[in-house]
């Protein structure tokens, strides 16, 4: 018997189908929602930062990612001045370089690093240690050891093994570290499987429900003489639109805060809340502001907080997307066109799945226009795939682009600054793009195209 799957015509989908939705109005038009602040079209071209993407292409090549920095700024800017009152940590998976680890610091924000990598890029960018936290599930005793060494301000426990680990590199070093008992409260965000973290069923934190947050709290309790317990952390998930979640996680956090006092007499001056603040991919996203978000975490944790006769903590937040994301596109050159009759037209671009892979991970939409001029050419049906050889190499699954498309246009992708650099790969041996950063009329490298020499660099059989 064939055990051969028949293919048919839609063979190739290997998301979840959906009905596309009808054409925009305008096909050249720029959502401010969904594109970096200073995006314009000037003559036709797509230009950011002032800089028209023609000029990049030609200058930088393709793919390329391309940053709004001021857009950056200003959104680091908006979230401190929103929580004024507490602390701003960007979350550093989202996207980390020297250059980004810079503007943070200058806007005066912290950052969160959750490997030795990203700790060693914010250490190269003379980032205030005391402004750094380390997360991870399984920080290993070379990351945990030259964190407590350098002085980071924060670990976050994730695991018993953790604590006995910590405590016993801390007493080496001399050094008494500040540290936040990571605890899953059972929420669910309303999110991929793959970016809910606080349900009970994953990697991440110890469980309230079962227990096993309140004993992490009376081990690093019985080693205070050597950590320092300031607080609890949580994060819920990412790409959240909505308070609600963060309204049950900080009840059942008040909860194992009044359980730490009565039993210890300790009440926590610090509680981190996570991050996750969802961003505009498409024109039907509707993030919260800032400001917004803030005040609705600010009265949800004084309300939990009078209730159980607990001074309020200090707040901690930790967006890191809804910071990078939006001022980030990337830029590809179309090199095929081909129409699949009675179904869409397939584009193929230059890059892919190697410089954006959550398309592929978690369906992820995205926004793209035809960015090297404009069109009034009727709108057709499109896929943006890229060049891997993979059927799931797709980029944008449902688009319009006008029928005029050909080889050589430029096409940019909006709201890809966070995790798409942080995720590339080199997978078909495609180097990675170059990051860029435009301002006022000015592009600059921030961090370099890989080349050929670069994939052989690590290939024991090449000679040096």
């Amino acid at each position: 018997m064939s055990r051969v799957h028949p293919a048919g015509g839609r063979h190739a989908d290997v998301l979840p189908e959906d009905h596309p939705l009808p054409p925009p109005a305008d096909l050249n038009a720029l959502d401010e929602r969904v594109w970096p602040h200073h995006a314009r079209r000037d003559e036709g071209a797509l230009t950011v930062g002032g800089v028209d993407v023609r000029d990049l292409a030609q200058e930088f090549g393709t793919p390329l990612y391309v940053y709004d920095e001021d857009d950056v700024r200003a959104r680091a800017r908006e979230y401190a001045a929103a929580f004024h009152d507490g602390n701003v940590h960007y979350a550093g998976k989202a996207f980390l370089c020297v250059a980004m680890a810079k503007w943070l610091k200058e806007e005066g924000l912290g950052l969160d690093v959750c490997t030795g990598g990203e700790l060693a890029i914010a250490l190269a960018a003379d980032f205030p240690v005391e402004r750094i936290t380390l997360h991870g599930n399984n920080k290993s005793v070379h990351e945990l050891e030259r964190a407590v060494a350098v002085g980071v301000g924060h670990i976050v426990i994730d695991s018993f093994e953790e604590i006995a680990r910590l405590a016993y590199l801390a007493e080496k070093l001399g050094r008494r570290p500040k540290v936040m008992v990571r605890v899953t409260t059972g929420v669910e965000a309303h999110t991929h499987e793959f970016i809910a973290t606080a349900h009970d069923d994953q990697k991440f934190g110890f469980s309230r429900s079962s227990g096993a947050a309140l004993e992490a709290v009376r081990r690093v309790l019985e080693l205070r003489d050597t950590l320092e317990l300031v607080g609890l952390h949580s994060h819920i998930g990412s790409q959240i639109f909505d308070p609600d979640g963060f309204e049950v996680a900080a009840h059942r956090l008040a909860e194992l805060l009044v359980s730490i006092r009565d039993e210890h007499g300790v009440e926590l001056p610090e509680l981190d809340l996570g991050g996750g603040y969802g961003i505009a991919y498409t024109n039907g996203d509707e993030p919260i502001d800032p400001k917004t978000m803030a005040d609705s975490l600010r009265d949800i944790v004084q309300r939990e907080c009078r209730s159980y006769g607990l001074t309020m903590p200090k707040l901690t937040v930790e967006p890191g997307r809804a910071i990078s994301g939006p001022g980030g596109i990337t830029l590809y050159e179309v090199g095929t066109v081909k129409n699949v009759e009675g179904l869409r037209t397939y584009v193929s671009v230059d890059g892919g799945m190697s410089d954006n892979l959550r398309t592929a991970l978690y369906g992820a939409e995205y926004t793209c226009v035809l960015a090297s001029r404009e069109s009034q050419a009727e709108p057709m049906l499109s896929r943006l795939v890229g060049k891997h050889c993979e059927s799931g190499d797709i980029v944008v699954r449902d688009l319009w682009l006008p029928d005029d498309l050909a080889a050589g246009d430029l096409v940019a992708v909006a709201a890809t600054g966070a995790y798409c650099r942080s995720m590339a790969s080199n997978y078909n041996h495609v180097p990675r793009p170059a990051v860029v950063a435009v301002r006022d009329g000015a592009a600059r490298v921030v961090v370099r195209r890989e080349s050929d020499a670069d994939l052989l660099r690590l290939d024991a059989e090449v000679e040096a």
